[in-house]
């Protein structure tokens, strides 16, 4: 139950990109979830945004910036490119998605620790309500001051962690692909 009062949804694919998802937890499986999402939510007349990450690592234009070969973004369909790792902060995406009337997110992509968690909860300060497509969001394993961590981990804790979160007026949900309202 959105806080905005917009009816819409819209499919949110976050840095699918080469060098983002080179190394990805199942990479080529979740690709193709993706691939499924994008295929669903065109069917359905839902407004696919594509978000590209570029930093000092990943360059706009480089090869590693591209979005996988297998993912096409259509001509009319967004590309919201950031530097952040909310895909909100500093970006026009909230403008796209209020001219679309959209008020929930189908949320997909990479990395599941860093941009995928950043815009979701960003999503919900901000009035959305997420369906986080559980099964087509990745990252690689986190190597950090306390040891290491591995991306099955990772994606299992964000996909527990968004299960049935709660906001007032808002909420949260994790599904899969198949299972999933899009």
């Amino acid at each position: 139950m959105t806080t905005l009062n917009r009816p819409n949804s819209a499919l949110l694919v976050i840095d699918v990109q080469n060098d983002v998802v080179a190394e990805a937890y199942k990479r080529d499986s979740v690709v193709e979830r993706i691939q499924s999402a994008v295929e669903k939510a065109r069917a359905k007349g839902v407004p696919v945004i594509w978000v590209q990450h570029s930093d000092n690592y990943l360059a706009i234009d480089s090869l590693g910036w591209q979005i996988v070969p297998e993912l096409e973004p259509l001509p009319n369909e967004p590309i919201v490119r950031k530097l952040y790792g909310s895909s909100f902060e500093a970006t026009n995406l909230d403008d796209l998605l209020e001219s679309a009337g959209v008020g929930h997110l189908f949320i997909s992509g990479a990395e599941t620790n860093n941009c995928v968690r950043h815009t979701s909860h960003a999503a919900l300060e901000r009035g959305y309500d997420i369906t986080l497509l559980s099964d087509a969001h990745t990252t690689s394993d986190f190597e950090g001051a306390h040891g290491n961590i591995h991306a099955a981990q990772i994606v299992d804790e964000q996909n527990q962690s968004f299960d049935g979160y709660r906001l007032p007026g808002r909420t949260a949900s994790a599904a899969k692909v198949a299972e999933s309202a899009l």
